[in-house]
């Protein structure tokens, strides 16, 4: 195994906390769809040598490679982003490490459509750790109460669209190993930005919020790019280059250094830390997660 594919992991996680818990929050005036725009717009731009070196390869896809990328933008470049990003705006209301802790159910959507969609078999202990992380994932948001609807606490909101980007991160995956099964890494992550942008511009176009752009202050638009340039490009680069040296499994544990550099960011930078009973949903989660894990899937299947 590479000794550098490890720590690449690592690093990209870590970059991925910092930008839930310190860059990403500070966009939440602007529309969600136009945030999503912008970033996937830059990362698209600067990664396009990537296109005239592939120009060959791009030439031999056919529609089944297309329809794949096109999923592939649409779930995890599209509504998995747009997810995350609605659930760490509510930074004035919710612990942010829960909503990045919550997308560690990530591996049990995918496993579960996986089999679905796929045909591929889970032994029935599966299910049991599966659940027992979902059971982990609520007491961690709530505690042992029922979230409260009607009292106008932005909890449930953010851990509904924390779930959403789980799910849609999970059928991206999925759909991946269709997508990548001709092309390169590299060109792989350069399709879904081209195609996650094309997208979004609509998105954005269709609930009329392009204008919305002019709001954009200077410091935001340098924050757009410190995030395309770390945590989005480079961290999704590192992550890959990680990830076709070890195994899915292995990738996942390495990944928790992203909700961990959360918590830890969360405390100093918010003052927040969980309370005793999360922080047993913590653990829950956590270990049901690697006990999912066991049943990897092929390194492959896997796409951030």
């Amino acid at each position: 195994m590479n000794k550098f594919a490890p720590l690449a992991i690592i690093s990209a996680a870590i970059l991925w906390g910092v930008d839930g818990i310190i860059l990403r929050p500070s966009l939440y005036t602007l529309p969600v769809a136009l945030v999503v725009l912008i970033e996937s717009a830059i990362v698209t731009v600067y990664l396009s040598p990537i296109l005239f070196k592939n120009t060959n390869v791009i030439k031999k896809l056919g529609l089944t490679d297309w329809l794949a990328f096109a999923g592939v933008a649409l779930f995890g470049g599209a509504l998995g982003i747009m997810g995350i990003t609605k659930a760490l705006f509510y930074v004035n209301y919710v612990n942010l490490s829960i909503v990045i802790l919550i997308q560690k159910l990530q591996p049990v959507f995918a496993l579960t459509l996986a089999a679905i969609m796929l045909k591929e078999r889970l032994p029935g202990k599966f299910f049991f750790w599966a659940a027992l992380a979902i059971t982990g994932a609520y007491v961690m948001t709530f505690g042992f109460h029922f979230p409260s609807i009607d009292s106008g606490d932005k909890t449930l909101a953010a851990a509904f669209y924390a779930l959403l980007a789980a799910f849609s991160f999970g059928f991206s995956t999925v759909l991946s190993k269709r997508a990548l099964r001709n092309v390169s890494f590299e060109l792989g992550t350069y399709l879904r930005y081209l195609i996650s942008s094309v997208l979004m511009l609509l998105i954005v176009l269709g609930f009329g919020e392009f204008n919305a752009i002019s709001n954009v202050t200077t410091t935001q638009f340098l924050i757009f790019l410190l995030i395309a340039f770390t945590t989005g490009g480079p961290a999704i680069f590192l992550y890959y280059y990680g990830l076709k040296n070890v195994t899915a499994s292995s990738s996942t544990i390495l990944e928790l250094a992203f909700p961990l550099t959360a918590i830890i960011l969360e405390y100093f930078i918010h003052g927040k830390m969980l309370s005793i009973v999360q922080w047993l949903g913590v653990v829950i989660l956590i270990f049901s997660i690697t006990k999912v894990s066991g049943f990897s899937y092929s390194k492959q299947t896997e796409n951030k």
